[in-house]
């Protein structure tokens, strides 16, 4: 995500908008204005314990929660992390004792049993606990290596892909996002082919609106060079066909309680349960069709995909095909 950009005055510019979605800017200059605009200490990817020495940090703290230095002292000695630890350190950390002096462990342990208990029947639990081990298991996580810490006033940007109407395996590496009017081609490996000529082709041969539509190597860009907007929908697309819409729902600095091992991301945070109704006859595509008092359906209401539903009702002429209610259906799987 990192991009080397080039050093310049320039002043903080509006992004925000009346509109779903904000104005189309450039990711690169809007972090260098925020650069600009912060000092060291805001941008520092530190623990707060290495900021400053303890004099200054007590004074900054008792300042913020307006109590003298020394209730902030006490109450640093009384809520510290070894405060919190088992008295036996041969314990497994992950197993709770059940003679626990700590109330707050306590607590836990009783949760974490009845946890136990409804997940195995309770859907809605099983997604809670998938969601907080996906957000949780690289929040502050520092690399191994030095070299691979994610520098500091580096921006992170977080996007929601939304899962294809249809799914198809991963037969081809050819594959393109599109912002802004700007085609990205994957072109990393040989047998990679642009996808992006046929739609670019077709939106010039009748002048059909779309403006200047341009096609370039997405391995020479970074999301640095981007120019987009927060909130609207793109694209991505593979295999051919295969579309996902991609929104950009968050641009900000990173900061010390962020991940920080740069190997880590693209971070996957969170991943919905995929609840998709298929059709009830080839069982293998997302349902787009409902039929009410269908003659020639087994269950009522009955799903279909495109292609069985009109297979199945109608002739090759296009004449009906014995009694049914049709409507066409919005399978809720695919907004995860």
């Amino acid at each position: 995500m990192a991009a080397a950009e080039a050093a310049g005055p320039a002043a903080a510019p509006d992004y925000e908008a009346a509109e779903l979605y904000t104005r189309v800017f450039r990711v690169g200059a809007l972090g260098r204005c925020w650069r600009q605009q912060l000092g060291p200490p805001d941008l520092s990817l530190a623990a707060a314990a290495e900021l400053g020495g303890a004099a200054e940090e007590l004074g900054g703290a008792a300042a913020e929660l307006g109590c003298a230095a020394e209730t902030v002292a006490e109450l640093r000695a009384v809520c510290s992390i070894d405060m919190l630890m088992s008295s036996d350190k041969e314990k497994d950390p992950d197993v709770i004792p059940e003679d626990s002096s700590l109330l707050t462990l306590r607590i836990r342990k009783k949760a974490l049993e009845r946890r136990e208990e409804t997940i195995i029947v309770d859907r809605a639990c099983r997604q809670e606990t998938l969601a907080y081990e996906m957000e949780s298991h690289a929040i502050g996580k520092r690399p191994d290596n030095p070299t691979d810490l994610v520098e500091e006033g580096e921006l992170l940007l977080t996007l929601n892909i939304y899962y294809p109407v249809i799914f198809q395996k991963d037969l081809y590496k050819s594959a393109f996002f599109y912002f802004e009017g700007i085609f990205y081609n994957d072109k990393r490996y040989p047998e990679c082919r642009d996808l992006s000529r046929t739609i670019i082709e077709w939106s010039e041969s009748h002048d059909r609106g779309y403006g200047n539509l341009q096609s370039v190597k997405m391995e020479d860009y970074t999301f640095n060079d981007l120019s987009l907007k927060i909130g609207f929908p793109y694209l991505f697309c593979h295999q051919g066909n295969c579309e996902h819409i991609i929104i950009i729902t968050d641009v900000r600095l990173i900061h010390h309680d962020d991940c920080l091992d740069r190997n880590l991301y693209p971070l996957l945070i969170k991943k919905h349960w995929l609840c998709t109704r298929k059709c009830f006859v080839c069982k293998m595509y997302t349902a787009r069709w409902v039929t009410n008092k269908d003659s020639l359906a087994p269950e009522d209401p009955c799903f279909f995909c495109d292609v069985c539903f009109r297979m199945l009702h109608y002739d090759v002429e296009g004449n009906k095909l014995g009694e049914f209610l049709a409507y066409p259906y919005v399978d809720p799987g695919i907004f995860n």
